[in-house]
This record gives C-alpha cells, structure tokens and sequence, in this order.
C-alpha cells in the first residue's frame, strides 16, 4: 500500500525508492507502535517528508534541517499557541519521542541520505530478472 501510495514504479530497480520506501513504512510502523491518532499519524508522517524534502530538495545542511524541524515543533503542548505545521495534537512527551525517532532514523545517518540524493553515481542497468 505504502508502494502505491508514494508512486514508486521502479522499486525492483531503484535503490532511492527502496530506501525511501523502507524509511516510511518504518516511520509508519514506529508511529502506530505509538498508538498515535488518525491525525497525530498523518501530522508525523508529514514530519518525515518535511525533513527529507529539506534535505532532497532544497539542500539543507543536517544544522539547517534542525533548525527547521525546531521551528515546525515549537510550541508543543503551550496552551493558545500554533507551531508553524500546526503540530499541536501532540503531546510533550510524543514530540520529544519523534524528535528521538527523528534523530536516530535520518539525522544520524544524514550524509548517507545526502549521497542518495545528491551523490553523482551511474545508474546501473539491472534486468528483471
């Protein structure tokens, strides 16, 4: 479902959307692992994608993306205020554990999410079979 939903084509011969593929439906697991609503579900999933278009599209350095991901965040949990995304259907205790999950599944491992988007390399041709 994950596959369709994010339109891969070439996933038996695309290691980017292998890999993509493989980040989301962790990142989906690991949020219904944590018994998030409908909403607090779609909210981090837009999280993910926020964090690699950063990095994809617009180039940010892991400093920049922090940054940004702070800015989307703040205001977590204060009454009568609006985080930039809107984020406040989740709790203190959720935002500091996507925060964590954050971290560990794509700021830890930035400079190999940097060459799968921007690293020059030959595309092998690989058959079907």
């Amino acid at each position: 479902k994950m596959e369709e939903f994010l339109n891969f084509t070439q996933l038996k011969t695309s290691f980017k959307e292998a890999i993509l593929l493989d980040y989301y439906t962790a990142g989906f697991w690991w949020a219904k692992e944590m018994n998030f609503s409908l909403i607090q579900l779609s909210g981090f999933m837009d999280l993910l994608n926020f964090a690699l278009e950063n990095l994809s599209d617009k180039h940010m350095t892991l400093g920049d993306n922090l940054k940004e991901l702070e800015r989307a965040m703040a205001g977590i949990g204060e009454a009568g205020s609006e985080g930039r995304r809107d984020l406040n259907f989740f709790s203190i205790e959720q935002a500091k554990a996507i925060i964590d999950y954050l971290v560990t599944s794509l700021f830890k491992h930035y400079k190999a999410y940097e060459y799968l988007f921007h690293g020059r390399r030959e595309e092998p041709v690989i058959s079907n079979e």
